[in-house]
């Protein structure tokens, strides 16, 4: 959605300016992602160690 508005205000107005923060919010929106991605990864790793743990314990 921000794509469209971004871009009809650059096909509207001509000011490139627009379509280069556009350019940095979606580059956000990546990071983001990216971000989320490496934590749920973390997450599982966590959870496995822990899990490990417990069994070590039981033992």
């Amino acid at each position: 959605m921000i794509k469209k508005i971004a871009w009809d205000a650059f096909k509207n107005t001509g000011d490139i300016n627009t379509f280069l923060e556009y350019k940095q919010i979606q580059n956000a929106e990546k990071g983001i992602q990216e971000i989320q991605e490496i934590q749920k990864i973390t997450n599982m790793n966590v959870q496995n160690t822990e899990n490990i743990n417990n069994q070590n314990i039981q033992l």
